[in-house]
């Protein structure tokens, strides 16, 4: 049976019917997933051009991955796409040692550095914006259209927020967190985090939201498309000061420096963050989205984060 599912897979991807691979693998439990469906899926997941998706995917098997030249091309490939260049060169290079001189291996290395070289040329014709300075911005073009989903009753079931079987879910989601855990992230960060977010946290360390939608105030019928929640530690990439935490996102997408990045979609050009502008440090920091893909456009979701996740629960 699993041979002829692979079978199939393979004719779908021949005839560039990559929406059939995701769904069909899709059907199948995440804990009955092996390795190649996998693979199978994060690779049609690129060809969809949804390459956050399929990083996640690949990810799930990073520690099986890590002497397949081929699971790091196909990373490689999805970061490439994404613009994460840095991760991309280093997938790249791994797959070239462990398959030396792979013609679309090299390829990929040389598109690499001419998008750096030509990154590092200035634009004389576009006008410089910082962008923390951009204004607030509704209607953005990465908004979606979605339909409302059902009201999630936190008080009475505050896990309900969470989907666990979600395949991202375990690339973000924590043990619950020590105080000195706490203390340390915010120390790190050099940000107090909103109680209302500690406290969510001590109770579910990051993961992967039922709803994935977030409805725009600003823009009815819209919505924008969040995957991952950050949880409080190092120990996990996808944690607020792992290796692809807040720092990292800010940094190599060039966010503005306002705050703390504690959600993810899956483009990879846009993120939610606390934003200490208005408040400080001292104070309760309003949740914003970031538009890295339209100009760092700015739109305030809510006043606070507490408010953010009861206006998300409402569907």
């Amino acid at each position: 049976m699993r041979e002829e599912l692979l079978t199939q897979l393979e004719d779908w991807h021949e005839e560039d019917e990559f929406q059939r691979i995701a769904e069909a693998i899709e059907e199948i439990p995440a804990e009955e997933q092996d390795y190649e469906l996998i693979s199978q899926l994060g690779r049609a997941y690129s060809n969809l051009e949804r390459y956050e998706d399929a990083i996640t995917q690949f990810l799930r098997i990073e520690e099986e991955g890590q002497e397949d030249p081929l699971w790091h091309y196909r990373i490689g490939l999805a970061y490439y796409y994404a613009e994460r260049y840095d991760e991309a060169e280093q997938a790249f290079r791994e797959a070239d040692r462990l398959e030396p001189g792979d013609e679309d291996t090299l390829e990929f290395l040389e598109w690499i550095e001419q998008e750096r070289e030509a990154s590092a040329e200035p634009d004389l014709d576009e006008e410089e914006a910082e962008p923390a300075e951009q204004a607030v911005t509704a209607g953005a073009p990465s908004f979606r259209t979605y339909q409302p989903a059902a009201a999630l009753d936190l008080e009475k079931d505050p896990l309900s927020f969470w989907n666990d079987d979600a395949p991202a879910a375990e690339l973000y989601r924590l043990d619950t967190p020590s105080e000195e855990l706490i203390a340390s992230v915010e120390e790190e960060l050099v940000f107090k985090l909103p109680e209302s977010y500690v406290s969510m946290m001590k109770l579910h360390n990051g993961g992967a939201p039922r709803n994935r939608f977030y409805p725009v105030e600003a823009a009815p019928g819209q919505a924008i498309e969040i995957t991952g929640i950050l949880g409080i530690g190092r120990e996990k990439k996808h944690s607020l000061c792992g290796s692809f935490g807040s720092r990292h996102i800010i940094e190599q997408g060039g966010y503005p420096e306002v705050g703390v990045v504690i959600g993810q979609g899956p483009s990879g050009y846009d993120c939610i963050m606390l934003d200490y502008r208005e408040t400080g440090n001292d104070g309760e920091p309003a949740v914003i989205h970031v538009d890295r893909g339209h100009g760092y456009a700015v739109t305030k979701l809510a006043e606070s984060f507490a408010d953010f996740i009861n206006r998300w629960a409402r569907g």
